[in-house]
This record gives C-alpha cells, structure tokens and sequence, in this order.
C-alpha cells in the first residue's frame, strides 16, 4: 500500500429509522479504517430538508455509539453548504 492516510467515511441520511445494510456498510468502513491506523469519519447526510429529522440523526449516533464504532470526526452536510458553494463560485 501507499505512503497516503487511508480516510473513510459513511454518510447516513437521517431520513427515517437505521438499519441493518446500514451497520454492515458502516462497519466495514470503520474497520477498513482502523486496520489501516486510517481516520474514520462520520457524516450526517442532511441536505434533503423536508425529510431529514434530528431524531433519526440521534438514532444513529446512539446505535453507534452502542457498537462502538467511534468516529474520530463527524460532519452535518448541512454545515458545511458555505464550503460547497465557495467552490461552486470559483
């Protein structure tokens, strides 16, 4: 392997209740991460207003939590719109 930082990242959507698929995907990003002395990020994919709920973010972030797939950052999509469209304008 490369001399580069292995990153990953899982990317939910809290747009209703979490599952299986969900734990497995995020899972194997953790580990891949982990195994690799990589940084594992976790992101709220947020951007869909109408639909995404803080209580189905809290779900994740519990569940995790619980199975111990600690991130070392998270980000809401939501936060970082100003990053996007600063690129957009460029």
């Amino acid at each position: 392997m490369s001399d580069k930082k292995i990153i990953t990242r899982f990317a939910p959507s809290p747009t209703g209740h979490f599952h299986v698929g969900g734990i497995r995907s995020a899972l194997f990003n953790f580990l891949f991460a982990r195994q690799n002395g990589g940084t594992y990020i976790l992101r709220s994919e947020d951007t869909d207003k109408e639909r995404s709920k803080k209580e189905y973010e809290d779900e994740f972030l519990k569940l995790f939590d619980w199975l111990h797939l600690k991130h070392d950052l998270f980000f809401r999509q939501s936060d970082r719109l100003e990053i996007h469209q600063k690129y957009i304008r460029k």
